[in-house]
């Protein structure tokens, strides 16, 4: 996809218009046209440009900045969680940094202690919905509830975006009409989580795992919950759960690698990641 217009490049990298079409020029990014002829950037692009002239700016040669981008086009997933992103050159290496961890553009390689911070103008981008975030149940209303309860489930979905607590109330009343509807239970529990009722999402969350057993998106929404708690070895049993029913969440491997590295299990923080953007890389979607 390539879903950014030249003014959104200015506003979302801070480089003028000139610098721009100067770093495509030079090859350093090929964007598509869209529209009377307009260039278009993917999300890829933007952070080859914001490298290129972070990289020029620190007197990196023109032939290592090519290869540089080069590699980390084929390291970096199509999107990037919410922890962000900076890059630029530290030493002699090209490094990327992912909210407190950091990887050689060149080789791909995890970075366990960073070494520095990018200078000369890193990039920095956060993207709305990332990996630490609780998951929803898919789309549409389960078919085996109920005619009352799907009701209440379906005004439910309908209500999440305009009136949360509503929502909420639309999710309880579902499952006062039946109590083991794992759908509703999920996105009663992703809300409650997100209005800061951790308590109670945790009750939901739990009361679920023991009606329905260990299901991936329930373990997965608990470990997110527990780390947000910050009870990170809850968590990581949490995470592992999930893994053990679903190993293709991708995001829970995300979360999963941060939290190992938090508690100095740096071998399977780099596995867990590993695993991450290899999911990404077979699945951007």
């Amino acid at each position: 996809m390539h879903p950014y217009d030249i003014r959104d490049v200015e506003r979302l990298v801070h480089l003028p218009r000139s610098t721009i079409r100067a770093l495509v020029e030079a090859g350093f990014v090929s964007p598509e046209r869209g529209p009377r002829n307009a260039l278009m950037f993917s999300f890829q692009d933007l952070i080859a440009l914001r490298t290129a002239q972070a990289l020029v700016s620190a007197h990196v040669p023109r032939r290592r900045i090519t290869r540089a981008i080069r590699e980390l086009r084929r390291h970096l997933p199509l999107s990037m969680p919410l922890s962000g992103l900076s890059i630029g050159a530290v030493a002699d290496r090209v490094v990327v940094k992912e909210g407190a961890r950091a990887w050689q553009a060149e080789s791909g390689q995890y970075l366990l202690a960073f070494e520095g911070d990018p200078a000369n103008g890193p990039l920095s981008v956060v993207e709305p919905e990332g990996a630490a975030r609780p998951a929803r149940a898919p789309a549409g209303a389960p078919a085996r509830a109920g005619a009352a309860a799907k009701a209440w489930f379906d005004k439910g979905v309908a209500l999440e975006k305009q009136n949360a607590p509503a929502a909420v109330s639309a999710y309880e009343k579902a499952l006062a009409e039946d109590p083991t509807l794992l759908e509703a239970q999920i996105n009663l529990g992703c809300l409650l989580h997100e209005a800061g009722r951790l308590a109670d999402a945790e009750r939901v969350y739990r009361d679920a795992i023991r009606t329905h057993g260990s299901d991936p998106v329930l373990q997965y929404n608990l470990g997110v919950l527990l780390d947000d708690m910050d009870r990170k070895n809850e968590a990581i049993e949490a995470y592992e759960a999930a893994l053990r029913d679903d190993p293709s969440l991708a995001d829970c491997h995300y979360n999963l690698a941060l939290l190992c590295e938090d508690v100095s299990r740096p071998r399977e923080a780099i596995q867990h990641m590993a695993q991450y953007r290899k999911l990404l890389a077979a699945h951007p979607e």
